[in-house]
Order: structure tokens, then C-alpha cells, then sequence
């Protein structure tokens, strides 16, 4: 299992972040294709953005390689043809953090403290900035299965717009509910993993 990390992150926290969803996919399309990092068969699971960066490196590693995945799961994320305004003032801290507030994940403690704080804001508005910009085409496919998952109260992402992933996939959709907010998967993670494998298995 090979886990991609963003720059400006944890371990590449001193490198710049890339605020653009293509250059992002570009690169890690790029890490992954290195050396034939990765053997048919694979498969990607995105969460939030991730699930979009994941959508558009399977769109490459199929127009390039002629081996995309197999499969692909996204979770969290509305369909690519599903856009809103969000209503995100990302120069603003406060509706930046009232928005993290919103969907959960991030430590309260870190919301309070200054110097943390003065850590996180950036690379989330960084993100924010990077999604709500992204523009793929909104008619594009995977030649593999989709499955979407979502939690049924994430103000991200409703159960319609994950369903909408459907249009994206030329060889099947499946959605998944589970309970929760926009980060139901760290609660449900066997629940999340059971739907992977027996996928893939079958």
C-alpha cells in the first residue's frame, strides 16, 4: 500500500504548497509512475480533495500508461460535474476555521492555540483555495468501477452529490452511506475497509 503525501505536509512541511488540483495530480502521477512504482492490478481511494486528485491521476495513468486502476473509491467529495459555491472567505481566518469546525477532524485544541493554529491555516486555505478553483471536465470517465462513499450528514458533500459519481464510470457505480460527517471514515474504518475488499475480491 503506498500512501501519497501532499507538499507542505507533515513530513514535507518546509516545501510550498501546491494550490492547484492539476499541477497536484501531475505530480503525483509522476511519483507514482516513477520507476513503475506501482503494478497492475491497483486501485485509488481518495478522501475530500483527495478523492478528485485521485479521480484525475487515474485519468492520467489510463491516457498515458494505458493501465489505469481498477477500481477507484472516493470518499467525502462530490462528483467532478456537481459544483457549488461554497461561500468561503479563505482570506479570512475565521471562516476558514469556522468551516474546519464545521466539518470535524481537526483537533479543537489545535483551533485554539495560536502558534498551531498559525500551522494549519495555511495549508487549509491552501486546500480550500485548490478545490473550489478545480474545473475538470465534467463529462470525464474512468474505464473501471466507482464507488463513492459519504456520510449521510457531511455538509460537503450530500448523498445526491456523491451519487452523481456514477456519470464518471464506464464500467459500474456502487454508493455507500455510512453515519456520520464529512470524516465518518475514521469512525467506521472496518466498515470502510470491509467495502475495499470485498470489492476488490470480487
Amino acid at each position: 500500500m503506498l500512501s501519497v503525501q501532499y507538499p507542505g505536509r507533515q513530513d514535507r512541511r518546509r516545501e510550498e504548497c501546491v494550490g492547484d488540483i492539476t499541477e497536484l495530480a501531475e505530480l503525483a502521477f509522476g511519483a507514482l509512475d516513477a520507476d513503475a512504482r506501482i503494478e497492475y492490478p491497483f486501485a485509488f481511494l481518495g478522501h475530500s480533495m483527495g478523492a478528485i486528485v485521485a479521480f484525475e491521476v487515474a485519468l492520467r495513468f489510463a491516457r498515458r500508461t494505458g493501465r489505469g486502476p481498477i477500481w477507484l473509491f472516493v470518499s467525502g467529495r462530490r462528483a467532478p460535474s456537481r459544483r457549488r459555491d461554497e461561500g468561503l472567505d479563505f482570506d479570512d481566518d475565521a471562516s476558514v476555521v469556522a468551516r474546519l469546525r464545521e466539518l470535524g477532524g481537526t483537533n479543537e485544541q489545535f483551533l485554539e492555540d495560536e502558534e498551531l493554529l498559525a500551522t494549519i491555516l495555511p495549508v487549509a486555505r491552501n486546500d480550500y483555495r485548490a478545490i473550489e478553483n478545480y474545473a475538470g471536465a465534467p463529462d470525464a470517465t474512468v474505464d473501471c468501477p466507482i464507488t463513492a462513499l459519504v456520510g449521510d450528514r457531511d455538509p460537503q458533500t450530500t448523498i445526491d452529490e456523491a451519487s452523481a459519481w456514477e456519470k464518471h464510470s464506464s464500467k459500474g457505480f456502487d454508493l455507500r452511506v455510512f453515519p456520520g460527517s464529512h470524516f465518518f471514515l475514521e469512525e467506521h474504518q472496518s466498515g470502510v475497509t470491509s467495502v475495499i475488499l470485498a470489492s476488490l475480491r470480487g
